[in-house]
């Protein structure tokens, strides 16, 4: 059970392990793009490359036809990663070693919908995967294994995704052996430790010019492909897609350097804007956007 392209790597390397694979279940088609095209989740693609038959139901809960499907196939086991639903008790207690779960971050911190977003904009240095039993409350399944990612100052949420995912599908296909077996027994996190992150929404990319230069480049890599950390200039919409924190000082939203660099004053500090992105138009280099938009020493960011 899987939706977007995070659970790509899980299925395929449940596969390629030799697993019998009978269904993938995953979330409808949605509109997509700009033409709101009807567009199929990345699992579903992969699956029906795989020749794996796929399912897609609107809701889980009390749908009849869903657990007559898994009863028939009675599975000795349900994956899940980033599936987007909530199982309900009668799909947990239906296979013999229960559903575990690929969670992208090491639990209990980072519960819920965002993890790697939300560990890029605390600023960590360090996350990882988790794999779980599910359980009835949110990503508060006993532990199975865990393995740790470093947080390289270059991540952003694509990259840092990419990492997660390829881990994950590692960690899964040599957890599940020894879980099946009994040689792990999993332990229950410590829910005084939890911590919970919501999810993304456009707004929260608006950049803030008033917070410190470290806080806005973390917000850079956390809505890195998307919502995008974004501001004004000169009355456009401008997408930050890569910058660094300088030691600069002036007036929040300041430009302070327009040479070959484009630097931003901010509440505290400054930022280099090493690549962004004008509304409409392809990203750019700080220094190919000080040349075609005139930019200059003074000029403000909103």
């Amino acid at each position: 059970m899987g939706t977007p392209d995070f659970a790509v790597p899980s299925l395929n390397a449940l596969k390629e392990a030799g697993y019998e694979v009978p269904l993938v279940i995953t979330q409808p088609d949605r509109p997509a793009g700009r033409g709101k095209k009807l567009t199929p989740p990345p699992v579903k693609v992969l699956a029906e490359e795989l020749g794996i038959p796929v399912y897609q139901p609107e809701k889980v809960k009390g749908n009849r036809e869903l657990l007559e499907t898994l009863r028939k196939i009675n599975p000795d086991l349900i994956v899940v990663a980033a599936y987007g639903k909530i199982l309900p008790d009668e799909i947990l207690n239906l296979p013999k070693f229960g559903c575990i779960n690929v969670h992208a971050s090491l639990l209990p911190e980072y519960r819920g919908a965002s993890p790697i977003q939300s560990v890029l904009l605390d600023g960590k240095e360090e996350t990882g995967v988790t794999i779980m039993k599910i359980s009835p409350e949110l990503d508060a399944g006993d532990i199975i294994s865990q393995r740790k990612v470093k947080i390289e100052k270059s991540d952003n949420a694509q990259t840092l995704h990419d990492k997660l995912a390829k881990v994950g599908a590692e960690l899964l296909v040599e957890t599940i052996p020894d879980y099946v077996s009994g040689k792990i027994t999993p332990v229950p996190q410590d829910h005084s430790k939890a911590t919970y992150c919501k999810p993304i929404k456009k707004e929260m990319g608006r950049i803030d010019w008033t917070l410190p230069a470290e806080r806005i480049f973390n917000m850079v890599r956390a809505f890195t492909p998307w919502p995008s950390a974004y501001a004004e200039f000169k009355g456009r919409r401008v997408k930050i897609t890569e910058a660094e924190p300088v030691n600069l000082q002036g007036k929040p939203g300041e430009v302070v350097k327009a040479d070959k660099e484009l630097v931003v004053a901010t509440g505290e500090g400054a930022l280099r804007i090493k690549r962004i992105r004008p509304e409409g138009r392809k990203e750019i280099t700080g220094e190919e956007f000080i040349r075609g938009y005139r930019v200059k020493v003074g000029d403000m960011f909103s």
